[in-house]
């Protein structure tokens, strides 16, 4: 929407260039992680890391809070109207300057007194959290008068009722639900609640040296991670230091925080009107909040206040402060890069698997040598073993058999020796040995026969020994085989470390570069501020002097801006001129002149602290004179309205009385016809009414008379201001011991019917007062016959049951119970109340 910047008399100016639909109209791409559909605004896709990010524009969003009428307001404030009137539909709000006239301001939101905790923290923060979750920063901040609700809309933690729970409170819930605390982490300071999240889906994966990847860099893909920071401020009161009450040291600390308040002030308006210097490093609360106002994070801005007319400035100036910031833009940008550390840490974990699994591998193949070594030892031993044993088997069975053919062969020599000592048989002998016999033939045919037998599993041995052989050769082998893979994979893994240190290296150099080119940002920025000095000091005009310039000055002061730039150039104007040359220029010749110097007059009266000034100037004098001698009713008009903003306060009233402010703004009424001349002098009256001093003075000399006068006019804000003026007077006279005998004045001037009237009028500022002014009348027992006949008691009846508020309807209430006449009245006509 856009922002409206009112003139002085309430009207507008039309519409400053700071649409936000327009500030975040680029449309969102799919990305792995986009923004979520229950934010404000859109998001343009985050850019890929190494990529240029040039950031999307996005302005400063603010909302506005009311808060309702405390304890205190209802008592001290129950006859005036509030000075804050909302339109939540329109995102509009509307502050009256005083009694007549009111300024209407646009903003993001419009958030009534009774919207929830949690409506607040869906319009205000959520968009903000949910951008932090996305990987920019964001700020939420509260300013505004004490007392008006910042910290219970920010930090309030709901124990009791969770329903109250702040921003703070909700946005941490929100956060912890969003992330996942296997991969994102969480991070909370005094003033900032940091987040730091995967981008699941954009892994890259880590190119070699000759430009291609192997299979085992593909593994090793770097992560991305977006972080995001939420900056909560709960700003200081934005009060003047004589209404905080400070004293001692919290007077010095409350001037301390009024200069960092002020410095923040400064930086906004230097960013809202593009000025090319700001000055961010003249406080600290300035240099935490650069990134928040025209830097790179998304910012909210809620700015409470207080619905009571006593404290209007304030009032107004926390809403002018959040209308400059809305013209603030930021350039969002997201921060998204590789997490180097969180690939460091995969490839120690990658490293350290590697090297254990080597070492198991080696170990495992040491093992299984050793496992085969030891079982081939055992198996050449058995062998060894069993051809000995069968060796030593067959020597000893060669042994016996040689022993018993021996042995034989013996008893056969004896044998044959006895035969032939007996003759019976001849032994031929010769002379190579012994002739065999067939017997003895056979014998050694068959131990040649066991020899080879034995020859022949001595071969077989032979081979399985060699067989064996060949398997640890084989073994030895796979044994060099598989430490040349173990070479290998040392290899692969001193390239990767190799790789770690470049890319750390180059780390380490962006790093520098960025340090200097910061360096060398802030040297330029010290040469830019001495240069804008040095410009300053040279070029610094002389202030205006003399009738001519005051004459020029006063002709063109209405046609500058309106809003806050009007505010510094009356005050600019006020301090350059002076006071008494402002109200030398009411009695010009020139008619121009004239008004164009009572309307600088009207707009310093606005301000408090410029009223006492102006009475003790002669400005009071000078505005009634202006009543009495001069016709033009634009002149009546503006000095009305100044004679009753110097109205409020209660020695004024006094002056305007004894210089018979009464009779001029009575004869003004008489002669006016245009309906902001009788609402202006309507509500100087309204505001003498006020005064319990002055009512038979005020009376006597056709106040009242004039009051009833104006209604004639029949637009509403008029008669608001009369019915004002009749609760005020009837409010004093309930109070007023002196008068308990006599009935009210005001009905003796013939004001009843009027009341009765308009005592259920549609618009609620009329009804209100005049439903206040019943109340009071009905309180003095003396003026009870003639509400009766006059059809009062009805509308005391309607208004202790039907009204909007507590207060004047158990107000209503109490007098029908404690007024005998009354009870008499309702007894006879067989109504019950009690």
């Amino acid at each position: 929407m856009a922002s409206t910047v009112p003139y002085r008399n309430g009207s507008q100016k039309g519409a400053l260039n700071s649409n936000p639909k327009s500030a975040l109209k680029s449309k969102p791409s799919p990305a792995a992680s986009g923004p979520r559909r229950n934010s404000t605004g859109t998001f343009a896709a985050a850019p890929s890391p190494g990529k240029d990010n040039p950031g999307i524009s996005g302005r400063v969003r603010v909302a506005v809070r009311l808060r309702p009428r405390n304890a205190e307001e209802l008592v001290a404030d129950a006859d005036f109207a509030d000075c804050v009137e909302l339109q939540p539909e329109l995102k509009r709000l509307k502050l009256r300057r005083n009694n007549w006239d009111s300024d209407t301001y646009e903003f993001d939101e419009v958030l009534t007194e009774f919207a929830s905790q949690k409506r607040v923290y869906e319009v205000v923060a959520k968009p903000v959290v949910e951008s932090v979750l996305d990987g920019y920063n964001g700020t939420v901040m509260a300013y505004g008068q004490t007392g008006t609700g910042k910290t219970y809309t920010l930090g309030r933690l709901g124990e009791e009722d969770t329903a109250d729970r702040g921003i703070m409170v909700r946005a941490m819930e929100d956060i912890l639900a969003e992330i996942s605390p296997e991969i994102d982490s969480v991070s909370v300071s005094y003033s900032q609640v940091h987040v730091r999240r995967s981008v699941k889906g954009k892994d890259s994966a880590l190119p070699s040296e000759n430009g291609n990847t192997s299979n085992m860099l593909k593994t090793l893909k770097p992560p991305i991670v977006r972080k995001g920071k939420l900056v909560v401020v709960d700003l200081a009161g934005s009060e003047r230091i004589d209404k905080s009450g400070s004293e001692g040291h919290t007077l010095e600390e409350a001037k301390s925080i009024n200069l960092s308040l002020s410095a923040l002030g400064k930086c906004i308006n230097a960013l809202a009107e593009n000025s090319a210097h700001v000055p961010v490093r003249d406080s600290k609360l300035t240099r935490l909040l650069r990134d928040s106002f025209g830097g790179t994070a998304r910012t909210s801005l809620v700015v409470t206040i207080g619905p009571s007319s006593r404290h209007r400035g304030e009032t107004a100036s926390t809403i002018m402060f959040g209308q400059r910031a809305m013209k603030v833009e930021n350039m969002l940008k997201i921060k998204e890069e590789f997490d180097y550390k969180s690939l460091s840490r995969k490839l120690d974990i990658q490293l350290d698997k590697l090297i254990v699994e080597n070492e198991r591998q080696q170990k495992a193949f040491q093992d299984e040598i050793e496992r085969i070594t030891i079982q081939a030892q055992k198996h050449i031993s058995e062998t060894e073993r069993n051809y000995a044993d069968a060796l030593e088997k067959e020597k000893l069975k060669y042994q016996e058999d040689y022993m018993e053919s021996l042995k034989k062969l013996e008893e056969q020599w004896a044998k044959e020796q006895q035969k032939h000592s007996a003759g019976k048989t001849r032994i031929e002998l010769k002379d190579d040995g012994l002739v065999k016999t067939p017997r003895e033939e056979s014998l050694a045919v068959s131990s040649v026969e066991e020899v080879v037998e034995v020859k022949r599993l001595l071969q077989e041995e032979t081979r399985l020994r060699k067989s064996a052989e060949e398997e640890v050769s084989n073994l030895r082998n796979q044994l060099m085989r598989w430490k040349r893979s173990e070479a290998a994979g040392n290899s692969e893994i001193s390239k990767l470390r190799k790789l770690l240190e470049d890319e750390a290296h180059q780390k380490q150099k962006l790093e520098e570069e960025i340090a200097e080119l910061h360096n060398q940002l802030l040297q330029i920025s010290f040469e830019a501020d001495e240069t804008r000095r040095r410009l300053d000091g040279g070029v610094a005009g002389n202030v205006p002097s003399g009738l001519d310039s005051l004459i020029s000055q006063v002709r063109h002061s209405q046609l500058r801006d309106s809003g806050d730039g009007e505010k510094v150039s009356m005050a600019k104007l006020f301090e350059q001129v002076g006071l008494h040359k402002i109200l030398t220029l009411l009695e010009a010749d020139d008619a121009d002149v004239r008004i164009h110097a009572v309307k600088v007059v009207a707009n310093l009266a606005a301000e408090e602290a410029n009223q006492e000034k102006i009475v003790e100037a002669g400005g009071l004098t000078s505005l009634l004179m202006l009543l009495k001698t001069t016709e033009d009713e634009t002149v009546h008009r503006v000095a009305a309205g100044a004679i009753a903003n110097l109205a409020m306060n209660e020695s004024n009233q006094e002056l305007i009385m004894a210089q018979e402010g009464i009779r001029l703004l009575s004869m003004t009424a008489a002669n006016a016809e245009d309906p902001q001349t009788l609402r202006m002098v309507a509500g100087a009256i309204a505001n003498l009414c006020g005064n319990d001093k002055l009512q038979m003075k005020l009376r006597a000399e056709g106040g009242i008379k004039a009051l009833l006068g104006m209604v004639r006019c029949r637009h509403p804000d008029v008669l608001a201001q009369v019915a004002r003026g009749i609760a005020n007077f009837a409010k004093c006279e309930s109070r007023t011991p002196s008068q308990g005998n006599k009935r009210s004045l005001l009905i003796e001037d013939g004001a009843l019917p009027w009341i009765v009237q308009n005592a259920n009028s549609e618009a609620s500022p009329i009804r209100r007062h005049i439903e206040l002014a019943l109340c009071h009348l009905a309180q003095r027992e003396i003026n009870a016959k003639d509400m009766i006949s006059g059809g009062a008691l009805w509308e005391l009846v309607r208004i202790s049951r039907d009204c909007s508020r507590d207060d004047i309807r158990s107000l209503a209430h109490r007098t029908l119970t404690s007024t005998p006449t009354f009870q008499a009245e309702l007894k006879r006509l067989r109504i019950g109340y009690g």
